[in-house]
């Protein structure tokens, strides 16, 4: 059924529960088994992943003393079980509740990754003996090259682009989500893009998608049936149209949600996996099968001041990051999505080792990532942990700064995830166009 056909065979609904459930199809339960939804989780502006996954055995003191006003005393950091990667490490302890997660197994933290074309080194990088992605440390230019985008014509990103090559009985009408303007990551090359809010997109002037029957929302959605012979007009009125339907979904969608169960938090973030927590279960109800989300917040640009309590540093927007986080894991649990729900953390790059001299971090290039979630063979550190020495071997800058090389490839990341999700084995290099430069083609974060 096309999704303008499924909304308008209920568009007579009232908001019942009788009528609503009706309307969307909960009697697809029976088969709703095979749901999984990627949540890509953004960190707008750079997060610094030193002050982030610390190591606690000798190299500490490497980093101790590679940023001085910058390093978080040993002592304060949330303790990781065991050894991996070479090291035993810590996190900073706003993300005390990602570490239990970690210790429950059910995060992984991915060490040093970022966008690379071939497989690098720092000497290469000085030497300019390697190539490189294009436009390094620009923020929006690495936050679109991160999320897919080849710096070319087609800006689609790798979430949009696999879900248009998944087979035709995993697609569902809401496949590619976003709950902000950012788009990218679930940009596809000829599909559209769901906008989702934390706050509903119930009311479209006097127009309530809630109640259908009233005469405002019966002339929007009569101006959305429009039909134009100008190309323009045309395609301006399916997009408008498109936009109503999927509004008119999701209103019905959240009407039917539950509560989580889980303390989000009251902050922006907060908010927003809570509506997702809250909505995934109706998905998986309704039948549907993939759905991926992005969820772009924060400003981690961090020049100057980056340590302290002020609601802009880093150290306040962990804390924030670590409770939402662990609520919206808590919560897929305790509605069934345990196995069915991944979170992938990003962010543009990492910030220089060397602290800036506004007692901040300046753009660079590798970073720690996580993933979590009951798919996740958790517990461990993927990938090479780079030395924590200004100039060192993993160092890029030649004036020994502390930009990273990444040793592990944003599209090895992806092909991964994606490969869980059902992207067929002939397609990777389709969605992941330098993925054929590294042997690896599948990282060890997941369970299947």
């Amino acid at each position: 059924m096309k999704r303008r056909d499924f909304l308008r065979a209920g568009m007579g609904i009232g908001l019942g529960s009788s009528g609503l459930l009706g309307a969307l199809n909960l009697g697809h339960a029976a088969s709703a088994g095979d749901y999984k939804a990627l949540i890509c989780l953004y960190l707008n502006g750079g997060n610094d992943g030193n002050n982030t996954l610390i190591p606690t055995d000798a190299a500490y003191n490497d980093y101790a003393a590679a940023r001085p006003v910058l390093a978080l005393p040993k002592n304060s950091l949330a303790p990781l079980n065991g050894s991996s990667a070479g090291h035993s490490f810590g996190l900073h302890p706003g993300l005390a509740p990602l570490a239990d997660l970690y210790n429950q197994k059910r995060l992984a933290w991915i060490a040093n990754a970022g966008p690379l074309i071939v497989p690098a080194t720092a000497e290469q990088v000085i030497n300019n003996a390697v190539a490189l992605p294009p436009f390094l440390m620009s923020h929006s230019d690495q936050t679109a090259v991160q999320q897919g985008w080849g710096g070319d014509a087609d800006a689609s990103g790798w979430g949009g682009r696999s879900l248009e090559l998944l087979p035709a009985s995993l697609i569902n009408p809401l496949n590619a989500m976003t709950m902000n303007q950012d788009r990218t990551f679930v940009l596809g090359r000829k599909s559209p893009v769901s906008l989702m809010t934390a706050g509903g997109t119930q009311y479209w002037g006097r127009a309530d998608l809630a109640q259908p029957q009233t005469a405002w929302t019966q002339a929007l959605n009569t101006m959305a049936r429009a039909q134009f012979s100008n190309d323009y007009e045309s395609g301006f009125a399916r997009n408008f149209g498109s936009s109503i339907d999927d509004s008119t979904l999701l209103v019905k969608v959240l009407a039917a949600a539950q509560a989580p169960k889980a303390n989000f938090g009251s902050d922006d973030l907060a908010g927003n996996l809570r509506t997702l927590a809250s909505a995934m279960p109706v998905f998986k109800a309704m039948g549907y099968r993939r759905q991926i989300f992005l969820v772009s917040w924060g400003g981690f640009d961090t020049h100057y001041d980056q340590r302290g309590s002020d609601a802009r540093t880093q150290d306040s927007q962990l804390d924030k990051v670590g409770r939402a986080v662990a609520a919206f894991d808590q919560a897929n649990r305790a509605s069934g999505l345990d196995l069915d729900v991944t979170t992938l953390m990003m962010s543009d790059f990492g910030r220089t080792l060397r602290p800036a001299s506004g007692a901040g971090s300046d753009h660079a290039w590798g970073s720690h990532w996580f993933v979590a979630g009951g798919a996740v063979a958790g517990g461990q550190v993927i990938g090479k942990f780079p030395s924590l020495v200004l100039g060192g071997v993993d160092d890029s800058d030649p004036g020994g700064g502390g930009r990273m090389v990444p040793s592990t490839s944003t599209e090895q990341i992806g092909a991964t995830l994606m490969q869980w999700m059902g992207l067929p084995l002939s397609e990777l290099d389709t969605v992941f166009p330098t993925l054929r430069n590294f042997s690896t083609r599948k990282l060890a974060f997941l369970n299947t």
